[in-house]
């Protein structure tokens, strides 16, 4: 099926920052890690693991509509030297992907390509979520302070 110039272009755009999320969520997961936060590494990893089945939904959808995926292009990759860093750095992507997401969702119901819309709003609730995971380990943060919580995240058990 052919697909919509318009369309296919936002579809590379989500794609490339999907790419560029695995990378980042990947490599915070492999030096928490290596630092012993076992619990905010699994979640870092289960996020890379996330971002690879949206990018697998990107492909498979411009494959779908006659396009090519643009697996060659991507964002920084914001690598955090500690945890707070690698947090803030993952709000930025997650509250860019929404305002990307947002975009493109409307590009879609402008192109009337409802099967792409539903898709993206599928990955937006997902990055919505992540956000507000992120805003939650920001604010248990501010009460407990850091050090607590890398104490905490040392614990594979529990929240």
């Amino acid at each position: 099926m052919k697909g919509d110039k318009a369309v296919l272009s936002a579809l590379n755009d989500v794609l490339m920052a999907e790419l560029t999320a695995i990378n980042i969520y990947y490599i915070h997961y492999k030096m928490q890690v290596d630092w012993g936060y076992d619990k905010v590494a699994a979640h870092s990893r289960e996020e890379s693991m996330g971002e690879m089945k949206h990018a697998d939904l990107m492909i498979d959808r411009i494959l779908f509509l006659d396009g090519v995926p643009n697996m060659q292009k991507y964002d920084t990759v914001l690598v955090g030297n500690n945890v707070e860093a690698q947090l803030k750095n993952q709000y930025k992507i997650e509250i860019a992907h929404v305002t990307r997401l947002r975009k493109h969702i409307k590009t879609c119901l402008d192109k009337n390509d409802f099967g792409t819309k539903e898709i993206l709003d599928g990955i937006l609730e997902d990055t919505e979520e992540s956000v507000d995971w992120i805003e939650t380990q920001f604010n248990r943060i501010k009460d407990i302070g850091i050090q607590n919580y890398l104490t905490e995240s040392m614990n594979k058990e529990g929240n």
